[in-house]
């Protein structure tokens, strides 16, 4: 049975008829407007942007007895894409497709039922094949016993890289909010038709360029499943986003657009950044992360540009993977050689971080006295003047 599917629309009217047509899909238990609208604000000058809810999700309330299959949700999703072509004077019109998770699978299956019809295709965060019948199985169980509102923590634990919740509380919470008011039965229908959903047989036939894009901190489908799916279509590609992980579009809305822009319209070539993944790398972030903690690294990841990737990559892989990581000091005293050296050059910015971490290293708040009191002797009282007001301001931010 062809479900019920609703559009929404995030582009002016006034403007919709001169831009290209871009179907946005969503994830499990998320709605259009929460998932999408704040990288959709970055597309509407480029796109006719048309998102779309799931069955018992968002906007789209009403849920029939019977399922459905992912053939018969991407017939459903073709139905308002139909109608979206007719106002804009394009009968069976082509589009360009993006989807999260479940809107990924979609416009896989899209991409293999209707390929006259997609001119190119983002599938993030997704896969040719989303669990087994059996995790499905069991999630349906779940459902039926508590609700979606049961189905909440643990969303929050699989959607969201560390720190998202706190840098980003009102999104989201927004999320949260759209699965708790997800209807039981919608919510269902769609975890059974990902149970039944297996197109990895099939990837070699879609004749579309598809980019994949995949979150580093993606638990539900890491980066391997998307580079499988960019590697098994005809013309694919990959893009890993750091610090990202399973709502693409709601953590880094910035960048998925950015993406999107290169791809489906060719501002410029995709761009492939793969998190890097030699040892040393590796230890500096865990470092970091616990020196500086885990919002201050989330923001910085999320800072990254094409300009500042290389510097980032470099601190982290021989400031932090190659010095903070030796054995001859310990951490205390390395924040205080840190400190010091931070107020004799006057690097304010980086001395209100390092104030942080020095905290988060052990040293008291009467220690770091004692610090600033010897850089006044050997710094200068200027400097140590402003390092005493920088550390007041750390020191009342709690």
């Amino acid at each position: 049975m062809i479900p019920t599917v609703t559009g929404v629309r995030m582009t002016l009217a006034r403007h919709r008829a001169e831009l290209p047509l871009l179907v946005l899909g969503p994830s499990l238990g998320t709605s259009a407007t929460t998932l999408w609208s704040a990288c959709a604000a970055h597309l509407t000058d480029a796109f006719d942007v048309l998102a779309w809810d799931l069955p018992g999700h968002g906007h789209n309330r009403p849920v029939a007895d019977e399922g459905f299959g992912m053939d018969e949700l991407a017939a459903g999703v073709l139905r308002i894409v139909d109608d979206v072509a007719a106002e804009r004077g394009e009968p069976r019109g082509s589009f360009y497709y993006a989807g999260d998770s479940v809107g990924g699978a979609v416009g896989l299956q899209l991409l293999l039922d209707v390929p006259d019809r997609l001119t190119a295709a983002a599938l993030m965060c997704t896969g040719a094949r989303l669990g087994t019948r059996e995790s499905w199985a069991e999630r349906v169980a779940q459902v039926r016993a508590s609700g979606t509102s049961g189905q909440v923590s643990a969303a929050a634990e699989r959607w969201f890289a560390p720190c998202f919740l706190d840098r980003e509380p009102e999104r989201g919470s927004a999320l949260l909010h759209a699965l708790q008011d997800a209807l039981d039965d919608g919510y269902v229908q769609v975890c059974e038709a990902l149970g039944g959903f297996d197109a990895r047989d099939r990837l070699g036939e879609v004749t579309a360029p598809v980019l994949a894009i995949a979150g580093s901190a993606d638990v539900v489908t890491p980066p391997a499943m998307l580079r499988e799916l960019a590697d098994g279509v005809r013309h694919g590609s990959y893009a890993e986003l750091e610090g990202v992980a399973h709502l693409a579009p709601a953590e880094a809305p910035e960048q998925v657009a950015r993406l999107l822009r290169r791809h489906l319209l060719g501002e410029e070539p995709p761009v492939v950044h793969p998190a890097p993944t030699d040892e040393r790398y590796a230890a500096g972030m865990a470092v970091r992360r616990e020196v500086l903690g885990d919002e201050h690294v989330d923001r910085a990841v999320a800072g990254t540009t094409d300009l500042t990737r290389d510097f980032q990559e470099l601190i982290t892989r021989y400031a932090w993977g190659e010095v903070w990581t030796r054995p001859g000091l310990d951490r205390r005293t390395r924040s205080v050689v840190t400190l010091t050296a931070l107020v004799a050059r006057g690097h304010h910015e980086e001395l209100a971080m390092h104030l942080r971490a020095a905290l988060r290293n052990g040293l008291s708040v009467e220690e770091i006295r004692e610090v600033l009191l010897q850089t006044a002797i050997y710094c200068g009282v200027p400097d140590a003047n402003t390092a005493f007001r920088i550390a007041q301001e750390v020191l009342e931010e709690d």
